[in-house]
């Protein structure tokens, strides 16, 4: 590993990239940390700087999350990014690996994990858990026809999983920065794409396909 060592947080609230700083520098004694607390300044220190790792939150206000990841990927390909996230591994994990990102941690296991993945992506390796490991294989085995919520955008699949988790769409608009009838229109886009009619039908078919937990 390469000393010093330029690491990007990226996450909305400046208690959490504190934590995540407190715990990589133990780890990593020769540390130069940048924050970003909003996508665009990512972006922003993305293109103006050279980073080993990018640690990223795809679940800020404002841009889709996922889409994001795709960005910078596309401004710097070789850039290392690991996923850190309080959503569950089934609803946005085998997305963002295939969008390109070195590994997906969620944030509740980030305290004990965090350090070690880190160092492990900056060897330039990949991080995945033993459970996304099982899945993934039984993804490439099954999956040889597209399934329906594959042809979903980011932002579509974002708001599917939204309203499969029984949110309502003002609380989706008050999560995402988005108003209502932004919402609604999203909406109305997942139900056409997926052929159903209602929101329960979404939930049905997320938890059938364990994007979501019963």
């Amino acid at each position: 590993m390469k000393y010093p060592v330029n690491i990007l947080i990226v996450d909305d609230h400046p208690v959490v990239r504190e934590g995540l700083k407190h715990i990589l520098s133990r780890e990593i004694k020769i540390g130069v940390f940048g924050e970003a607390g909003r996508y665009e300044e990512a972006l922003d220190l993305a293109q103006k700087q050279n980073w080993d790792i990018v640690v990223l939150d795809i679940n800020m206000p404002g841009r889709n999350g996922l889409d994001v990841l795709k960005e910078l990927k596309r401004l710097r390909p070789e850039l290392r990014i690991l996923i850190l996230s309080v959503c569950p591994e089934d609803q946005y994990a085998i997305r963002s690996l295939k969008l390109g990102a070195c590994g997906y941690l969620m944030k509740e296991g980030a305290p004990k994990k965090l350090a070690r993945v880190v160092s492990k992506i900056l060897k330039g390796e990949k991080y995945v858990s033993p459970a996304l490991a099982e899945k993934l294989v039984s993804y490439i085995g099954s999956h040889t026809e597209k399934p329906l919520h594959e042809t979903l955008s980011n932002r579509e699949y974002q708001i599917m999983i939204s309203l499969a988790s029984g949110k309502t769409v003002k609380e989706i608009s008050l999560e995402l920065g988005l108003s209502p009838k932004t919402v609604e229109t999203y909406k109305g886009r997942v139900l056409k794409k997926m052929g159903m009619e209602r929101t329960i039908e979404l939930a049905r078919y997320s938890m059938k396909n364990e994007l979501i937990d019963w």
